[in-house]
């Protein structure tokens, strides 16, 4: 036996082993010659390969992790977070050129090389695993705030805040963990569930390069940045998932807020299942005393002495983190979720700790092994149960970690196909499956005969049968598969908002009649009513038209009372929801179809624009000490906006521009700083994140030079880029400008010159280069977003076929007419109707074009109100589907994709002939 045929003898996939050296070999000759001269490392390397395709392929892209490894394997220890701090910032230095995001992901695969050979070599218990990995998040998770910092220092200075004396002091940060990460077991592919809190209000020193900011604003900024830094996909996937989720408020609430704001809500206004989630918390980065003051303000929160064992265990059971069953596949077995699986024992641990630990504070430990060791020391926990809820966890556990590094994925399935199942038992030292399966039932009915004793086989069987069950965020989803199980446990998250509340409301018939219409058809707006109960009190029955609303008038008078920032943001989103709650309610009860829909919807945009801007001039106002009657600049919109068709979570496309000849009190600034002083702040108050939400996500990134320009150009300089500068791809997108808010005046000018600019230019290009470019840009579009690959959700826009197949042959044959004036009617459906009326399309691509957009996006309306904002239907959720087709008056969702794909079809067939080859 030669020596390659004794390495990979014992190995669970040893043709993975020897195709993975094969491999190596072919692509790095002299360091394979150098790695077969290292018996141990090799040995390493084929271990590797053949637990985790992903490693083999890592190894084989970067062959010098082969000797960094060498190095480190034989290490015993759990690495703490400085000594991975220090590691890092060693591979930064000699990763200098590489975008930080990049880096964390590259270091931290490099890192789980590591880890995952010491688990699967067995050097390591699963609780040192899961806690090296969770160190090794706590290190990402500092160095991106000290990048972070130092970006937001250098452009609005650093935070202060003023102590209980009257001076001055530097304010600080810290990352809350909770869930796996925030008990140290997190897993190799877990998510990480995240709350940013601050010291106190203030503002910073302004001696940036963008000016002073309150502490608010500035906290929001760096935790949206190191969101961004840990979490943003690049072609190399993310380092992290992060979830923000339970933050206060949820989705709707502030990514940062205060320590003072954070006590008030736990202590005042969280609900039972927000409390449990802080069992297991603690601080990850920044500074560590801003969660032990927190922590230490809520602790008897969330342990209360005053709640008796039976109330315990029923919120535990019947928590807000509920999650349909759909997330487990009732074909495999899911060892997370599944009956006897580590949801359970989790269960078990936190149930027992908030029953008991309100009077006993020994019991008050966030790691489930140290929890239900201290549990079985108090005698609420047999020796024989803690055993077996002992062995359990290490044998789940470590079946989750094969399973997740296969491939890298978040997965918890267990294949039903035998050849696969038994390379697990293989991975997992189990030489038949047999044995493997045994351990598996064995392990998963002891755990489930401890949570039934815990539970009680009533609350068991009731929670089964309505196949609901407690969980964390990350496993919670907008949609669900069983129509009145998703009613029922949405309104039963909003009663419970409801109770919490510090207001009485009456629930009258008529609004419980629309609030179970609501939670029929768009779970996105119950979570709404969740998180702001108080616009239930503006519920009512729809009546046969849509009540005249002047938008404007009405911000108007809601911040009447307003007298600094935070209250004008604060009754800026109160308003705004509720009359984007009062549009919805006639979608939702089909009175209004959705071409008026988005014509409202488009109306508040523009009232929420205009508001915006009177803002900004209050706020400028106060903060420069100068009376600024005016505000001269011009809202220019593309995109959805500009064609007069917003929807929901919409963005908002803006170009905004002013005219260097108009005098404005700027405060002793140039014009240049003043405006992109005036367009920070405004875009803040449309799309920052507060606790009573935000209003849209605005995107200045078509402006001229795209991120690399000012947010606010001249109309002159605007203008002389389209004439001299613009690409193609970029005139396509102008081609939608239209004037909405601001100096009107200045505005329409604006769009009727970078309309006769755009001709002009347009003009000048070859007709083959406007053609070909067009298509071009639009296939990268659709091979840089393909969802579809391998059978997976239909993406309606990107895909083939899709909604910009018809949005580029509309401005594509509006720059080719080069005489097509700004016409008062955006909508793509009168664009169409031009161009057939004057020969450009002929009438089957007009009605293949006009009769398939006009299916897309009533679809993609639907999509947006029933599921939220997505491109894609959900081929898979047949309950999602046949609910849309019903909302869309087909008879069942096998003809709903019938028709789609007929009319995508179409759409392409049409697409093609405008741009052939």
């Amino acid at each position: 036996m030669n020596k390659l045929d004794s390495l990979v003898k014992d190995l669970p996939d040893r043709e993975s082993a020897t195709r993975f050296l094969k491999q190596f070999t072919e692509r790095h000759a002299s360091k394979s010659a150098k790695l077969h001269k290292n018996e141990g490392l090799l040995s390493d390397a084929l271990t590797l390969a053949s637990f985790s395709p992903l490693f083999a392929a890592t190894l084989i892209q970067n062959p010098d992790y082969l000797w960094w490894l060498d190095r480190k394997r034989a290490e015993s220890s759990v690495r703490n977070k400085d000594e991975l701090l220090e590691s890092l910032a060693r591979f930064s230095m000699t990763n200098s050129q590489i975008e930080s995001n990049v880096l964390f992901t590259r270091f931290r695969r490099r890192e789980l090389l590591r880890i995952f050979l010491r688990d699967i070599r067995r050097l390591g218990t699963i609780a040192e695993i899961t806690e090296e990995i969770s160190n090794l998040a706590d290190a990402i998770l500092e160095n991106a705030l000290r990048i972070a910092r130092q970006d937001l220092d250098n452009r609005y200075g650093s935070p202060f805040e003023i102590d209980a004396k009257g001076r001055k002091r530097p304010s600080d940060i810290c990352i809350v963990s909770l869930g796996k990460l925030g008990s140290k077991e997190l897993n190799y592919s877990s998510d990480i569930d995240l709350l940013f809190i601050y010291s106190a209000e203030g503002s910073s020193t302004g001696n940036g390069s963008r000016g002073e900011i309150t502490n608010r604003e500035y906290f929001v900024k760096l935790a949206e940045l190191i969101t961004k830094l840990v979490g943003r996909q690049t072609g190399e996937g993310a380092a992290y998932r992060v979830d923000l989720r339970l933050r206060p408020h949820g989705r709707v609430g502030a990514l940062a807020l205060s320590v003072k704001e954070t006590i008030r809500y736990y202590t005042t206004e969280a609900r039972s299942w927000e409390r449990q989630v802080l069992i297991r918390s603690r601080s990850s980065a920044g500074k560590s005393r801003l969660f032990k003051t927190f922590f230490d303000a809520i602790e008897n929160e969330v342990f209360s002495a005053s709640e008796d064992v039976a109330t315990a265990l029923r919120n535990v059971y019947r928590s807000k983190e509920k999650i349909d069953f759909e997330h487990r596949s009732d074909k495999e077995f899911d060892v997370k979720l599944g009956r006897g699986g580590i949801r359970e024992i989790e269960f078990i641990a936190q149930a027992l700790q908030l029953s008991y630990a309100g009077k006993d504070k020994w019991l008050r430990a966030p790691h489930t092994l140290i929890s239900l060791s201290r549990l079985a020391d108090r005698n609420l926990l047999s020796e024989a149960e803690l055993t077996g809820l002992f062995e359990a966890y290490d044998f789940l556990r470590h079946l989750e970690h094969i399973l997740q590094m296969e491939n890298g994925l978040q997965t918890h399935s267990l294949p039903n196909d035998p050849d696969k199942r038994l390379l697990i038992a293989k991975r997992m030292r189990f030489a038949e499956l047999a044995g493997f399966e045994q351990a598996l039932t064995a392990n998963t009915d002891g755990v489930h005969r401890t949570f039934v004793r815990v539970f009680g086989e009533t609350a068991v069987a009731d929670v089964n049968s309505s196949s609901i069950e407690t969980t964390e965020s990350a496993d919670i989803l907008p949609e669900t598969e069983n129509r009145l199980e998703s009613r029922n446990i949405l309104q039963t998250q909003l009663f419970a908002s409801i109770e919490k509340a510090d207001f009485r409301l009456e629930l009258t018939a008529e609004k419980l009649l629309v609030i179970n219409k609501i939670a029929e058809v768009s779970p996105k707006f119950i979570e709404l009513l969740t998180a702001k109960p108080l616009l239930i009190n503006n519920l009512t029955m729809p009546g046969s038209t849509f009540p005249e609303r002047d938008y404007g008038a009405i911000f108007t008078k809601a911040l009447i009372a307003a007298d600094d920032l935070g209250t004008t943001l604060a009754a800026m989103r109160t308003t705004w929801s509720q009359l984007l709650l009062e549009i919805a309610v006639y979608d939702i009860f089909a009175i209004l179809p959705a071409r008026e829909i988005k014509q409202l919807q488009t109306r508040l945009a523009e009232a929420s624009i205009e508001t915006a801007l009177r803002a900004t001039r209050q706020e400028l106002s106060q903060r420069l000490s100068v009376n600024i009657d005016t505000l001269p600049i011009g809202v220019l919109a593309l995109g959805k906006l500009g064609s007069g068709a917003i929807d929901y979570d919409s963005d908002l496309d803006l170009v905004v521009v002013y005219d260097d000849d108009q005098s404005a009190n700027s405060a002793g600034y140039t014009h240049a700083e003043f405006f992109g002083r005036a367009i920070e702040t405004f875009v803040n108050i449309l799309s920052s994140m507060t606790r009573d939400g935000n209003l849209y996500r605005v995107d200045l990134r078509l402006r001229p030079h795209g991120k690399n320009g000012p947010s606010i150009s001249t109309k002159g300089a605007f203008i002389e880029y389209i004439e001299r500068e613009a690409s193609i791809w970029e005139m396509l997108a102008y081609v939608q400008v239209r004037a909405v808010s601001g100096d009107i005046d200045l505005a329409k000018t604006a769009e009727n010159e970078i309309g006769n600019a755009i001709r002009r230019r347009a003009g000048r290009e070859k007709p083959d280069d406007l053609r070909l470019e067009s298509k071009r840009i639009r296939l990268k579009l659709e091979e840089r977003h393909s969802s579809e690959r391998g059978g997976k959700d239909i993406d309606i826009k990107f895909g083939a076929g899709g909604l910009l197949d018809v949005y580029f042959v509309v401005r594509y044959l509006h720059l080719r007419a080069r005489t097509l004036e700004n016409a008062f009617n955006r909508s793509t459906v009168a664009r169409l109707g031009e161009f057939h009326a004057d020969g450009s399309l002929s009438t089957d691509e007009f009605n293949s074009l006009n009769e398939g957009y006009a299916f897309l996006s009533e679809l993609d309306h639907n999509i947006r109100l029933m599921i939220g904002r997505v491109s894609r239907l959900p081929r898979a959720n047949q309950s999602a589907l046949e609910r849309i087709a019903a909302r869309m008056h087909i008879a069942s969702a096998t003809d709903l994709l019938e028709m789609l794909t007929i009319h995508r079809l179409n759409i392409r067939s049409a697409f093609d002939n405008i741009f052939p080859d």
